[in-house]
């Protein structure tokens, strides 16, 4: 191999496609490259054709209903359970018999977590397992009030995302749903 220098005395190779520096060691690997060498062993845990349909056979989920929160207003349930997290749908002010709840932001906001709270417990979790909330407000003029009466509820500061909306069902102000663990 032989080795020319540059007019500022840098070394370079006489050969076009060599695969080593001029201190004869491998050029540099991207990271991406290292770490995909690393971690091949993770690569080699992917499921295969036949023990896919095993694992997708041992996930199930179950449909949640309780009487002590607001009733479903269409085709979908209260919540969703799995073996990881149990998926709470979008809750609006209404109390147990599905009367829209009158007054405040809060007190409206109030109705929402507390329905959550019912269907979290007839799932077996509970408010202190929330890790991801999302809110719903027609008006975002009523963020500072609903954030509150949120704070009240949730201590433990879950995740969270806050959208207003143009329009929720039945006309309400503020709809809210989350993840819990089980």
């Amino acid at each position: 191999m032989t080795v020319r220098r540059t007019e500022r005395g840098e070394r370079v190779h006489q050969k076009p496609n060599c695969q080593l520096n001029c201190q004869g060691n491998p050029p540099p690997q991207p990271m991406f490259a290292i770490a995909a060498r690393r971690s091949l062993p993770v690569f080699s845990r992917i499921p295969s054709k036949r023990t896919l349909p095993r694992l997708i056979h041992n996930m199930s989920a179950t449909p949640v209903y309780t009487d002590k929160a607001a009733p479903v207003a269409g085709p979908y349930s209260q919540a969703i359970k799995t073996p990881t997290a149990i998926y709470c749908s979008g809750q609006i002010p209404c109390d147990a018999q599905g009367n829209l709840v009158e007054g405040t932001i809060q007190k409206k906001t109030g109705a929402c977590i507390a329905n959550i709270k019912a269907v979290l417990e007839e799932a077996g979790s509970s408010i202190g397992k929330v890790v991801k909330v999302n809110v719903f407000l027609t008006d975002m003029a009523n963020f500072a009030s609903m954030n509150e009466e949120y704070a009240e509820w949730f201590t433990h500061k879950p995740a969270r995302s806050c959208v207003a909306v143009k329009q929720l069902p039945k006309g309400v102000d503020v709809e809210i749903e989350c993840i819990a663990l089980p």
